[in-house]
């Protein structure tokens, strides 16, 4: 098979009328992206059901998140490399079904060994499916790279608060049979990738026929200095998603150990953490398009530091307003970070979307266990204060390299 890799320049909307075309493949990809993180958050969410029917301990629960996780994570990297030399345009469908047979399996399952199997498909489904959509939206983004991420991103933050609620709803009364209900929304979600399939096929044809273009949104840097850059980025995205981990996990335990709430006092502040959140992510890529993406990174990670370093010490009315300032801020640096990454290194946008798509979810994962241990044998005040020196790596962002700079000093050379 010849090994054909689809630079940025390649995957530019040649014409304005081709406009409505992308907006409604970026919709789409946005709109599988929130079905897939909604399966995904399932899995956590009924692991009560879980517990009980299989007279599971908490090291057997680890090892089922652990499972999922390390191939959610591990493999997207791996993924996006193959696909950016053999794009595979039917490979998000494919992914897709591979998560639906997880769901059937959880539904279904008798025994751990059958619980583990399906964590590590569902995993194995998301870990297809980051990736190549990622590419999808870049493809459908005309030109407009970061607000094409920060849409698409939102699709997940969506799905990922909505799921614990539709579990909830629907498999908590139901028991562990409920959970086939959500085969629905992976069907529908094949059914939507495989029209997306038949566009990107299509693409890939068209720039096929297409004389070779130069590269116009690549900075040429020295291999070097691209290393260090990718290290600063992934730096950044472990102090957003640690941070992150410690609202995402341990917030309502927080509010209900600090200022005694109730349980649905903490679950509203929460809830409107999570909007903050997808209010953020919404935002951060269209500024970084207009201003670049190095500003959106300096004031995403280190900008948050003052409000991070005051909420530990705060009362409850303005713990709920410097969340929402935290959440919103913080969120917006994902979609800068995972676009300059891909400028940094153009015609790998799979493997660079896989390895911080991966990452991110890793250090989620990772974040939450370690917060939880240290929590343990501190309290989760103290776990705030300690969370509250995080965005302070945000700083290594003066040494990123300014690609806009760079693009325009080769332009006028």
């Amino acid at each position: 098979m010849t090994t054909q890799i689809i630079t940025n320049a390649e995957v530019e909307a040649p014409h304005r009328r081709d406009e409505g075309t992308l907006f409604r493949v970026l919709t789409a990809v946005s709109f599988c992206h929130l079905l897939n993180d909604m399966v995904q958050s399932l899995l956590p969410s009924i692991y009560p059901i879980l517990k009980s029917s299989f007279s599971l301990d908490f090291g057997q629960i680890g090892l089922i998140t652990l499972t999922n996780q390390i191939t959610a994570s591990l493999l997207q990297p791996f993924i996006g490399h193959y696909t950016d030399r053999r794009p595979m345009p039917y490979s998000l469908p494919i992914g897709m079904t591979v998560t639906l047979t997880g769901l059937v399996l959880v539904a279904v399952a008798h025994n751990f060994i059958l619980l583990l199997l399906a964590a590590s498909l569902i995993g194995v489904g998301s870990a297809v499916f980051h990736p190549e959509s990622s590419r999808v939206a870049h493809m459908a983004s005309g030109g407009r790279h970061g607000m094409a991420q920060s849409f698409f991103q939102v699709g997940g933050n969506t799905g990922s608060a909505i799921g614990p609620l539709l579990a909830a709803l629907i498999v908590l009364p139901r028991g562990q049979g409920g959970v086939a209900w959500f085969s629905l929304a992976a069907l529908l979600g094949i059914a939507v990738l495989v029209r997306v399939g038949v566009w990107y096929k299509g693409r890939l044809e068209h720039l096929q026929r297409r004389p070779p273009k130069h590269e116009e949104h690549a900075a040429a840097l020295p291999r070097r200095q691209v290393i260090a850059a990718i290290f600063i980025l992934v730096a950044l995205i472990f102090s957003k998603y640690f941070y992150l981990a410690s609202i995402t996990s341990y917030y309502t335990f927080y509010l209900i150990n600090r200022f005694h709430v109730s349980v649905q006092s903490s679950q509203i502040h929460l809830f409107v953490f999570l909007g903050a959140v997808a209010a953020g992510t919404l935002i951060g890529g269209p500024v970084g398009d207009r201003i670049g993406r190095k500003v959106v990174i300096w004031c995403s990670i280190l900008g948050v530091l003052p409000f991070t370093l005051l909420l530990p010490y705060a009362n409850l009315l303005w713990t709920g307003v410097l969340s929402v300032v935290i959440g919103f801020v913080i969120a917006s640096a994902f979609s800068a970070i995972l676009v300059y990454a891909q400028e940094l290194v153009p015609g790998r946008v799979g493997m660079i979307s896989g390895l911080f798509f991966g990452f991110a979810f890793g250090m989620g994962g990772i974040g939450a266990a370690v917060l939880g241990k240290l929590a343990d044998s501190t309290s989760i005040v103290f776990v705030y204060k300690v969370c509250a020196f995080l965005p302070a790596i945000g700083l290594l962002t003066g040494f990123l390299p300014n690609l806009e700079r760079t693009r325009r000093r080769e332009a006028t050379a």
